[in-house]
């Protein structure tokens, strides 16, 4: 069995077909998928979702890129949607200084952030972090900003001996360096990998995937975006979550069983189904 940990479904894209790509994940082996929220509306929206499907949870945040939406009002809405029972985590939340160029905003960026992760540890709730840097580079002010605040959150989180210093979130779709990789794991954070670990110009990407533990990979689409090899240049949907798997099986020289037994078992101790 397989989990997608990161997937929009809520998205436009599936509105001609979701019930059908849902239906497939099921029987691809996709034993539980989690949609994260970008802003209040698609947190609604996934939760919607998780209460007609069984198998999907949701989380609830505001997206880096989505703060033209933040508002006081908005963000006390989110507080509440995230007592919700299929509510697993605070977010897609995070840094993107790609789409943000400009230093107020993304001094703005920080503020929001660290609001949600203390609401995150008010909450319980582990944490869905975003990270892109400035430029398509491996490491940059993007990681150095991101690591120094989860270095904060998490020391103050183990000086109160709170539960999420032993699972506090992941970095999904990970894109950054070995080093930053390394850091985040020593903060215990998970690893999110998706579908461009298939694509034939990702040597380096393989290369640090494989030398970060099994114990610390998640797997996720990411969809409709990143689809992996071989449907590349295709809408991408949960059930190509089995593609990563394999690639991962690949790169760390195990089977596809074994990767999923593994990162299913990390995604239920990182978000605790049902709890």
């Amino acid at each position: 069995m397989l989990t997608d940990t990161h997937c929009h479904l809520d998205f436009n894209k599936f509105d001609e077909d979701r019930a059908s790509v849902i239906q497939r994940a099921l029987e691809s082996g996709i034993e539980r998928i989690v949609i994260p929220g970008l802003e209040l509306e698609s947190s609604q929206s996934a939760i919607k979702l998780a209460e007609a499907y069984p198998n999907i949870y949701a989380a609830v945040g505001f997206h880096p890129t989505d703060l033209d939406k933040f508002s006081e009002k908005a963000f006390d809405e989110i507080k509440n949607l995230a007592a919700h029972a299929k509510v697993v985590a605070v977010g897609e939340i995070g840094i993107d200084y790609y789409w943000v160029k400009e230093r107020e905003e993304r001094a703005f960026q920080i503020e929001v952030l660290r609001r949600q992760l203390a609401f995150a540890e008010s909450a319980n709730k582990p944490v869905i972090l975003h990270m892109r840097e400035e430029d398509d580079v491996w490491f940059g002010q993007a990681s150095i900003d991101l690591l120094a605040i989860l270095t904060e959150w998490h020391t103050n989180l183990q000086k109160q001996s709170h539960p999420l210093a032993e699972k506090p979130g992941v970095l999904h779709s990970f894109n950054g360096n070995l080093e930053t990789g390394q850091k985040a794991i020593a903060l215990n954070f998970y690893i999110g990998v998706t579908g461009p670990v298939t694509y034939k110009n990702a040597e380096e990407k393989r290369q640090i995937i494989g030398q970060l533990p099994l114990e610390r990979l998640l797997i996720e689409t990411d969809a409709p975006f990143l689809t992996p090899v071989p449907h590349r240049g295709q809408r991408n949907e949960p059930a190509f979550v089995a593609y990563i798997a394999d690639k991962i099986a690949e790169i760390h020289m195990t089977t596809r069983e074994q990767v999923a037994e593994i990162t299913t078992t990390n995604a239920a101790r990182l978000f605790g189904w049902g709890g």
